[in-house]
């Protein structure tokens, strides 16, 4: 393929995350370019198609008929946990590039359903952690990977948000696969592999509500610690019950680095800390992060080269997730199956 052409997308799942940020990014990308738009919903699909000028609108039924138009190179897929698997399968199998949204899909089984579907039919896979790209989280694992902050030791995140009672679907065990982790909490388990360069080898969690009626079918609060090779502790929370937050926070033998806000993508960004008793502080202003994945796996389309992060990042990290739950219903340590690392 041409390094010049613009890559062709089709989104898939017109939801909140959709109208407000995957599809203004098309406006600002140089490298993709909008095509196609799938929802649940033929009248949403139209809606959405007027808004930000798109002509070909699909319901899920017509998903098949999208993937055979000759300007579709890939798709990104933003539906509902659950249809992850399926709707990334489907596009393989014709020949589509995907970048699917995060969790990757309900299950390890889905995961490498979806990896195996894409690896057959020659097609790049990627997974939208857009942390991969933004400045502040670059500068962060910059900082450890120099040697800064000596042998790491210890790292901390969490990630919360209050969640309205309008989502319904992400209190769907079926729809969403799990409850605050599944959204918020994977971005640290995400977030912490990839700056500690390791893969976690067990799990130790415990999940908590005050509202079991509410979150009777997925877990509400829930705080995870992670025990990686060579000694490096991570642990983690996620809720769907506190005010929105979001922070990481690294400690070394010499030195602690944090960013904060970590995850939220319409603050301001700072990376602060401590080297060798030397107190240091950056700012980074708010920028179009989904403009960076889009084209960042343009990029990987256009000169055949795998993404970062890939399937298997993904996989990992639902391994992982997997292995949480698990520790959390039977109160015990959990150890993660090796054939995932």
């Amino acid at each position: 393929m041409a390094i010049t052409k613009r890559i062709g997308y089709a989104v898939v799942g017109l939801g909140s995350i959709s109208e407000t940020s995957v599809l203004p990014a098309f406006r600002n990308s140089k490298k993709s370019r909008l095509v196609a738009l799938v929802s649940h919903d033929q009248t949403r699909a139209e809606q959405m198609g007027k808004k930000f000028g798109v002509k070909r609108c699909y319901a899920y039924e017509d998903y098949d008929e999208c993937l055979r138009q000759p300007d579709v190179d890939a798709v990104f897929i933003a539906s509902v946990n659950g249809a992850h698997s399926e709707q990334t399968i489907r596009a393989a199998n014709a020949g589509r590039h995907v970048l699917c949204e995060k969790p990757m899909a309900n299950t390890v089984d889905d995961c490498r359903r979806m990896v195996e579907a894409c690896k057959a039919n020659r097609v790049r896979l990627m997974i939208a952690y857009r942390k991969y790209f933004e400045p502040g989280s670059l500068a962060l694992k910059k900082l450890i990977t120099s040697g800064k902050l000596g042998r790491l030791k210890h790292m901390f995140s969490t990630y919360t948000e209050t969640v309205a009672p309008s989502k319904t679907w992400q209190l769907n065990r079926k729809l969403a696969g799990g409850g605050s982790l599944m959204d918020l909490g994977i971005y640290c388990v995400n977030n912490m592999r990839w700056l500690a360069g390791s893969n976690p080898i067990e799990a130790t969690a415990q999940a908590w509500t005050e509202d079991p009626k509410r979150f009777s079918e997925v877990e509400d609060n829930i705080a995870f610690l992670l025990t990686h090779p060579g000694g490096l502790v991570c642990q983690g929370t996620s809720s769907y019950s506190a005010v929105a937050a979001s922070f990481v926070q690294v400690h070394g033998e010499k030195g602690w680095a944090a960013l904060n806000p970590a995850f939220a993508f319409e603050e301001e960004r700072r990376l602060f800390g401590k080297i060798r008793g030397k107190w240091f502080e950056q700012k980074f202003q708010v920028i179009d992060e989904f403009v960076l994945e889009l084209d960042a796996f343009a990029d990987c389309i256009r000169r055949g080269r795998d993404p970062e992060p890939n399937g298997m990042e993904g996989l990992r990290d639902i391994a992982t997730v997997q292995a949480i739950y698990q520790s959390s219903r039977e109160k015990r340590t959990v150890a993660i199956k090796p054939d995932t690392q």
